[in-house]
Order: C-alpha cells, then structure tokens, then sequence
C-alpha cells in the first residue's frame, strides 16, 4: 500500500470523548464528519441522540462507547449501556475489556463480560478496546483470540485516556493474531498523517482520532488532541 492509495478519511471515527465536550463541540465533530466524508463519529451515549439527529442524512455512523474507559464495571451495565446506545441510534458499539479482570488471570470472565455485550449488539458492529498499554503482548493475544473465537467486529487498541495510546508494534501484534477477517482499530495518540499511515500499513482498519481533519489535511493537529 502507497500513501497515495489511502483514503485516510475512510479510516477515521471522529471522535470527541471529553467528560465536558459541549453540545456546540458535537455539531461541530458531526459537521467536519460529514464534510470530511469520515467512517463515523464516536461519541459518549449521552450524545448519541444529538449526533443521530445532526446525522440523520447523512452516511456517517455514529459509535458509541460503553463501560468507558475503566472497563471495570458490572457486565449488566455495560449490557444495559449497550442497549441503551443502540436504541439511541448508535451504529457501533466501543466497549472497553475489564482491565483487572484479565491481570487477575480471569481469562473465562473477561470472555463472558465480552459475550455478553456481544450478544446484545447483534448486527451492530463491537469493537472491543484492550488497553494496549496495560497489557503484555501474551495478554493483548488472549484477548485478540477471545474476540476471534467471539466474532467481533475488531479489536481496539486503547481508550485514549490511560498510560499511551496506539502503538505500531501492539497494532501488527493485533493483526497477527485475529487474522485477515477482523478489523483492527488504532486509537490514542494518532494525530497526524504520518503516524495514521504507520498504524495502517501495520495493519489497522480504522483509526480513533479527535485529529482526522489534520490527518485528511497532512496539518498538525492541536495540542491535547486525542
């Protein structure tokens, strides 16, 4: 794959996850999705209604994030946020793994706590973020394989709001281990066109990013960007 070949806009969630993101902020990540031609937004549920309205002429999905970003509470409220977010108007799920679970070697618990969100997305699309920068790369292998066995949609590096973000080497360690099939999402720390570029050749399929207008533009993104 040549640089020229990409079309870094299909790879980007817009994303905007801050805890005092404004409404005024979330018509304006919808407004750029679309005149951008991004994949999709994604945003907290509580937003999901906003942007599916901003949205609704659009082709620009709307991803939503669940048990975001500690991944630490119970499997029935990331069930019922799941839920919740879908009938909202979320066409993606994002849900973040129990973090502590699989540090504790509670492998069958972090796959169950995964299945069952599973199940309530159905059709919808989940990706499930691992926290990559937690992680050993045996872990990030467990999970990879979990999610394989599970038939997720992808598999996710991070939240953007722990230790570090994407990296090329958990990026290609991700791909290896799911295969051709699944999709690999690179978030956190992808801020320009360069390193979206790195994480795609490394085998990403999507890039979560609060910087694609820069990453479509070749610009430097904003300080604090995620």
């Amino acid at each position: 794959m040549t640089t020229e070949n990409i079309d870094y806009a299909r790879y980007v969630d817009h994303t905007l996850l801050a805890m005092d993101a404004t409404e005024a902020q979330i018509a304006k990540l919808c407004e750029e999705a679309q005149q951008h031609n991004f994949y999709a937004v994604c945003v907290n549920s509580g937003y999901v209604p906003l942007a599916a309205h901003l949205l609704q002429e659009s082709e620009v999905k709307i991803c939503s994030v669940i048990g975001f970003p500690l991944g630490a509470g119970l499997t029935v409220a990331k069930v019922f946020e799941a839920k919740a977010a879908i009938a909202a108007g979320a066409q993606e799920i994002d849900m973040v793994i129990n973090v502590g679970w699989l540090k504790s070697g509670l492998l069958e618990e972090v796959k169950a706590d995964i299945a069952a969100v599973r199940e309530v997305c159905a059709a919808i699309p989940l990706k499930v973020i691992l926290e990559t920068c937690l992680l050993s790369d045996e872990q990030i292998v467990q999970v990879c394989e979990m999610c394989r066995e599970l038939d997720v949609a992808f598999v996710k590096t991070s939240t953007g709001f722990s230790t570090g973000g994407a990296r090329e080497e958990h990026v290609k360690l991700m791909r290896a281990t799911v295969g051709s099939e699944m999709g690999v999402k690179a978030s956190g720390a992808v801020r320009d066109r360069a390193t979206a570029e790195k994480m795609i050749k490394a085998g990403a399929t999507r890039i979560g990013t609060s910087s694609g207008v820069a990453i479509v533009s070749g610009d430097q993104a904003a300080a604090g960007s995620y």
